[in-house]
């Protein structure tokens, strides 16, 4: 077995190859050498991250339910009050593993697990097993999104070796959604690419070889053989869907094309304007059926934004600045997280403007937000803001303050998947472990 190894197979007469993905078995001990007919409406679900947390004094309301009141940093949230509902007082619990500060909090809440360390992900993220039982039926199975420009910024994964890459310019999203292999919902006309047919006709030759192959290699390497086959798999149904008109999508409108793209850059400007061009996007991305499944990263855990005139990142001023003894906060840390809700704002209301069917494309949407600490000046678990958007197509109440109480936030990440459309009945590791959903926001 080596490198060389392809997977064989016939089309029509002729013999096609396909790659194989790099199989530890290659290595040495070192390792280093929407459907055809119309439906109903489709429910979508999201995340949406922010890095560094809140400080509690100024972020948490002080009444719980309906009409919470919004304290100075939650404040820009009036206009889609509404639309979200606030948890606070949950606990990410390490079960004595060590608080590994700006991973531990956003891993817990992602996958229901503290992680040992810095590269461990103990369970595939909350996204993926949405998207495992609502993904299909569409392009993409899943979209990723990093308004900081970085590739390495993606909490969407199914494994520490199969985390799925997010895109991170404006203008390649736009051609990646819209470019030359989007079909109009709404065109009166439609051809199949031929093309496309010749591609799903070669993958699926191959797969005959895959059988065999799986007899000589150890459990690793059938566990990423596996994941790369259902890679695979997913891309055979995305160009079957080519080839299928798409039904109708009355709130499908196709923006205009993108000119000069988002310079890259960490100023907190660029990251708006680029967060902000990635959202109109992808709003009609979830409205024309190219997906039903997305993240959204605004500023990463650890926030590497910067602001014109200051030397210093977001990160290093919750570390030094000192607290105002006039006003009792960080004023600077303070100014970025009050940006971070500006942009959520940004992102709940362009899902709330698209009218479909009765409502609206955020009625059929449930979207996720969260961060990876309380107050991050002393990298605090205990706390963590987390919301929900949308009331996914009526399971969910909205507009709603719970507190937790110290709960484990993994009854939030419960809640919101059941809502979703995934299957669990319970969800968890050691001490987060809940079959407990908030009751409070079901419909």
């Amino acid at each position: 077995m080596n490198r060389r190894r392809v997977l064989r197979g016939l089309l029509n007469g002729a013999a096609v190859t396909v790659a194989l993905p790099l199989l530890d078995c290659f290595l040495d001990e070192s390792g280093q050498a929407m459907a055809a007919t119309a439906g109903p409406l489709p429910l979508r679900f999201g995340t949406w991250f922010w890095g560094l947390g809140m400080d509690a004094e100024i972020f948490v309301p002080k009444k719980t339910g309906a009409d919470y009141d919004l304290p100075e940093e939650l404040a820009v949230l009036a206009p889609v009050r509404q639309h979200v509902n606030l948890f606070t007082n949950f606990r990410v619990l390490t079960d004595g593993r060590p608080n590994l500060c700006h991973y531990t909090g956003w891993v817990g809440i992602r996958t229901g697990a503290a992680p040992s360390g810095r590269f461990d992900l103990p369970a595939q993220s909350i996204d993926v097993n949405v998207a495992d039982a609502i993904g299909s039926g569409t392009r993409f199975r899943s979209i990723q999104l990093a308004a900081t420009g970085n590739i390495q910024h993606s909490y969407s994964f199914r494994s520490v070796d199969a985390i799925n890459p997010p895109e991170i310019s404006a203008a390649d999203f736009y051609r990646t959604i819209f470019g030359p292999e989007f079909r109009d919902p709404n065109s009166p006309t439609f051809a199949p690419d031929p093309l496309l047919m010749t591609r799903k006709s070669v993958l699926s030759a191959v797969m005959e070889d895959s059988a065999s192959l799986a007899k000589e290699l150890g459990a690793a390497d059938k566990a990423r053989l596996d994941q790369y086959f259902t890679s695979v798999r997913e891309l055979e149904s995305r160009l079957a869907l080519q080839l299928q008109k798409p039904p109708p999508a009355a709130a499908c409108r196709v923006p205009a094309p993108r000119g000069q793209d988002i310079p890259v850059g960490t100023d907190v400007e660029l990251v708006s304007a680029r967060h902000r061009a990635m959202t109109d996007i992808l709003v009609m991305a979830l409205a024309c059926n190219q997906t039903k499944v997305f993240n959204m990263l605004y500023s990463d855990s650890g926030s590497t934004l910067t602001r014109t005139g200051f030397e210093k990142t977001h990160h290093t001023l919750t570390h030094e600045e000192l607290i105002n003894e006039k006003l009792g906060y960080q004023v600077e840390s303070s100014w970025f997280i009050r940006r971070a809700m500006a942009e959520w704002a940004y992102f709940v209301e362009a899902l709330a403007k698209v009218p479909e069917g009765d409502g609206t494309l955020l009625d059929r949407t449930l979207v996720f937000a969260h961060s990876d600490q309380e107050f991050a000046k002393i990298h605090s678990l205990d706390g963590i803001p987390m919301m929900t958007a949308g009331r996914a197509g009526g399971a969910l109440k909205s507009g709603l303050h719970i507190r937790g109480n110290g709960d484990p936030v993994t009854r939030v990440g419960l809640t919101v998947q059941r809502a979703a459309g995934a299957p669990v009945s319970d969800w968890g590791a050691a001490s987060m472990h809940t079959s407990s959903v908030v009751s409070e926001i079901l419909a």
